[in-house]
């Protein structure tokens, strides 16, 4: 829960906007329409600042780790025609949005771990 400055996201906050772009690339590549995200909202979701937050926390935990197997799994079931394939809404095709959400998670996990060593 740990901001690093004002209008700066925490670790939490870090957490549900990667299970949020793991649910869009899925519904992009799957064709799924926008609005079954579980939380409302898109991209940026604030989270407390402080206090006690335990199950909160383990919930969004819990829909990172479930989004990140939805999309796994949707991406298991593509061929290989369908990784050329532009999907509505997308300026690149499927490969490309599969290879930029892997990109989007690795920078955000070396957000996590500097944030991580700014906390100790």
């Amino acid at each position: 829960m740990w901001r690093p400055g004002p209008n700066r996201h925490n670790i939490w906050e870090i957490v549900v906007h990667c299970a949020y772009w793991k649910y869009a690339v899925r519904r992009r590549i799957t064709g799924e329409k926008r609005g079954s995200f579980l939380l409302k909202g898109s991209n940026w979701f604030e989270r407390p600042d402080g206090g006690a937050a335990g199950d909160a926390w383990r919930r969004d935990v819990k829909l990172l780790v479930e989004s990140h197997r939805q999309l796994v799994d949707a991406i298991g079931h593509l061929s290989a025609h369908d990784l050329r394939v532009i999907p509505s809404g997308s300026k690149v095709n499927n490969r490309m949005c599969i290879f930029g959400i892997g990109a989007h998670d690795v920078y955000h996990a070396g957000q996590i771990q500097l944030l991580k060593k700014l906390i100790l």
